[in-house]
C-alpha cells in the first residue's frame, strides 16, 4: 500500500474506516488518474474538453458577477 493511505479500525467500525479510506483515495486523485490511463483518448478530443470545460468555469463565473452586481 502507497505511504499515507493507511486507515485503522477503531472499535471494530469497519464501516467509518471505509468512509475514510475512500475519502483519502478520491482527495488524492487516484480514481481520476487509473481512469485516465485505463483508455486512450485522442489529443483533439483532450482539447476539445478542455475548452468545453474552460467556457463552463467562463460562464459560471459570469453568472456569478451578475449575481452579485445586479443591473
Amino acid at each position: 500500500m502507497i505511504a499515507g493511505r493507511k486507515v485503522t479500525v477503531k472499535d471494530g467500525n469497519v464501516d467509518k474506516a471505509l468512509r475514510k479510506l475512500k475519502k483519502k483515495v478520491a482527495d488524492s486523485g487516484l480514481l481520476l488518474e487509473l481512469q485516465k490511463r485505463q483508455t486512450y483518448t485522442k489529443p483533439s478530443v483532450e482539447r476539445k474538453v478542455a475548452k468545453a470545460m474552460a467556457r463552463k468555469r467562463w460562464k459560471k463565473f459570469l453568472a456569478s458577477q451578475n449575481s452579485i452586481n445586479p443591473k
